[in-house]
């Protein structure tokens, strides 16, 4: 690919979007790859309007959140709304769900509480919500806690069925979480295909699963059907993309051999500056979609 072929790309991506505010901003882009940031791995003493403002000017439009929303007041919701809007970005996903579907006798406070999120979600506009799947129940076999987990999203998807939201469950891997019952992707899957439903589908961390197994790319083309949404960020640290040892570059290659069309969200602790480092990390996705392109 030559330079003229990969500006070409990513004009056509929406990389306008990356200019500084006031600049003219392009529609999301219809280039296959959405670009989302998980807001939280922002430094804590950023005010959150101006997180916002970083994403926006480093040519994201989605924004997720892990329940920064559960202390906004409705005046507060009302003003983050009208700033999200002013900078064209949505919320494509909302974390903050505390119960897991793991426990078979926890099954109605998941259900209240997924209620409760699915009425936040609208709100927010966003038609996804992500959840853990909590601790191993002492006493239970692997078995058991297996069929407890599918029969809990069972229940969970019928609710989501009916408020039209797609409820992403991401495997945490066993060194940051040791007590978590799903920690590998491929048990996630197994989970996802008995469920059987379209609204509960698997978030892909790529981080997570590094740490947990590895063999990233051959679980991802198997499973792809069943992923909604991938996260982004380098082993070890959780830094940007080139900084550790997971090839993204490859990653990126495979979703756009597989035509992911989803959102790409972007879940590190940036060293360099962090619009640098969120502006660096969308063109090299960018970059290597190109180079699958231009090369079928």
């Amino acid at each position: 690919m030559n330079r003229r072929q990969f500006s070409q790309l990513i004009a056509a991506a929406g990389l306008g979007q990356m200019l500084p505010r006031g600049h003219a901003q392009t529609a999301p882009s219809t280039s296959g790859f959405r670009f989302s940031v998980m807001l939280w791995t922002l430094d804590k003493k950023i005010p959150f309007d101006h997180c916002l403002e970083i994403v926006a000017d480093a040519g994201y439009e989605g924004v997720e959140l892990v329940g920064e929303f559960h202390k906004w007041s409705s005046e507060e919701t009302r003003r983050v709304m009208a700033k999200m809007r002013s900078l064209r970005l949505h919320f494509d996903l909302l974390s903050g769900v505390s119960s897991g579907f793991t426990d078979p006798s926890g099954t109605s406070a998941l259900l209240a509480e997924l209620t409760a999120q699915f009425n936040t979600a609208k709100e927010l506009g966003s038609s996804q919500i992500n959840l853990k799947s909590g601790p191993r129940i002492e006493g239970l076999s692997p078995d058991a806690q297996h069929a407890a987990c599918v029969e809990n999203l069972k229940r969970a998807a019928d609710l989501a069925a009916a408020a039209n939201i797609q409820i992403l469950i991401e495997p945490i891997d066993p060194i940051e979480s040791p007590s978590m019952y799903m920690t590998s992707v491929m048990e996630g899957f197994r989970i996802v295909r008995e469920v059987n439903s379209p609204h509960v589908r698997v978030l892909y961390d790529f981080y997570h699963e590094q740490r947990a197994a590895g063999n990233l790319i051959e679980k991802l083309e198997q499973n792809f059907d069943l992923v909604a949404l991938v996260h982004v960020a380098d082993v070890p640290g959780r830094h940007e993309p080139g900084t550790g040892e997971i090839d993204y570059t490859n990653i990126y290659k495979k979703l756009a051999e597989l035509k992911y069309d989803k959102f790409i969200a972007m879940e590190f602790y940036p060293i360099a500056d962090p619009t640098e480092a969120l502006r660096k990390a969308r063109l090299d996705a960018l970059q290597a979609q190109a180079s699958v392109r231009t090369a079928s």
